[in-house]
């Protein structure tokens, strides 16, 4: 009888324990998908799209001129694909800001590649999980520069 009265505990614990680290796996997709939109507004020149997606930079006069600059020079026609991610605080388990590189390409002229540096903070806790904020992004730099 004591086998059973375990058993029932310890496969609680175990779905438990693996629906929080796929949540915390989880979090560079997050990531992914807001850097995505946010290029993507950029691609389009939707300034106030771009400034409602970076957290605070609207009120920051030099994030919000950066972000009018960015949208007038890297207007593509096409889609925005991700070439490459580099994620500066992929994971962690408590707070943490870093800088990402992206790297990537209007899909309809795959001959013109981009790649900036995007602030982004991270938090994570176990009722809410991974939460992503873009805070700034940066202007194009050169194809190896680093960010």
């Amino acid at each position: 009888m004591p086998r059973r009265v375990w058993i029932v505990p310890a496969v609680v614990l175990f779905l438990v324990i693996s629906v929080e680290l796929a949540r915390f796996l989880s979090a560079p997709g997050a990531e992914r998908a807001d850097v995505v939109k946010l290029l993507r507004d950029q691609g389009r020149g939707d300034v106030p799209g771009m400034l409602a997606q970076l957290h605070g930079c609207a009120a920051d006069p030099a994030c919000a001129a950066q972000v009018r600059a960015n949208a007038a020079k890297l207007r593509v026609s096409g889609r925005v694909k991700i070439l490459l991610l580099e994620s500066g605080s992929a994971y962690t388990l408590t707070s943490s800001t870093g800088t990402s590189r992206v790297a990537w390409t209007d899909i309809d002229h795959p001959s013109r590649t981009a790649v900036q540096c995007i602030t982004v903070h991270k938090s994570w806790s176990l009722v809410h999980g991974a939460r992503v904020q873009l805070r700034r992004i940066g202007p194009r730099i050169g194809d190896e520069d680093s960010c």
